[in-house]
């Protein structure tokens, strides 16, 4: 059985971006998605409506800029054979720093660890497992970097295996990277 998982995050509508680019808003929804994963910082319903319509199995955590107790800070969920984790990452210290990434992944107990808050879009394996940022989804603007290129990720999970297809919105185009992963 496969099933289509959509990561996103950093939304920040409206306060650092007015909404999702249009060449994503038609590539989510004209797909048959299974779950939908947030990173947070949706703040706002508006952007949370967005993903409520795409599936009913919607999971999200809390990012530094969304209400204070609405959505837990940490999140892991079953799906095939593997565990996924989810968090927005700015407990996460250094913030982009992969050694903490691993420990996170090591204390939560996942083979897939999800996380956000930098605004770039990354997919790394370490010790035999996957490390997924799907970035900022609108492109909000970040301290990380001088640009930030619009990004979201949708994952493809068979058994103990997870194709993540990475799109960045890039001078008007989509690109599409494609990083395949399986559980050792």
């Amino acid at each position: 059985i496969m099933v289509l998982v959509l990561v996103v995050g950093d939304l920040h509508i409206p306060h650092r971006a007015q909404d999702i680019p249009a060449e994503f808003k038609t590539l989510i929804q004209g797909g048959q998605l299974d779950e939908v994963f947030v990173t947070g910082n949706l703040c706002s319903k508006e952007a949370y409506e967005i993903f409520r319509s795409l599936s009913a199995d919607i999971h999200i955590t809390s990012g530094d800029f969304d209400e204070p107790k609405k959505y837990p800070d940490y999140k892991v969920i079953g799906i095939s054979d593997l565990k996924f984790g989810l968090t927005h990452g700015h407990t996460v210290i250094p913030w982009t720093d992969r050694e903490s990434l691993i420990l996170l992944q090591k204390q939560m107990e996942v083979d897939v660890l999800i996380t956000g808050h930098t605004h770039q879009f990354d997919v790394f394996e370490a010790n035999g497992k996957l490390f997924i940022n799907p970035g900022s989804i609108t492109g909000a603007y970040s301290g990380f970097a001088i640009e930030t290129v619009p990004s979201f990720a949708v994952l493809n999970v068979q058994k103990s295996a997870v194709t993540v297809y990475g799109y960045q919105l890039r001078k008007g185009e989509v690109k599409v990277n494609k990083f395949s992963w399986i559980k050792k």
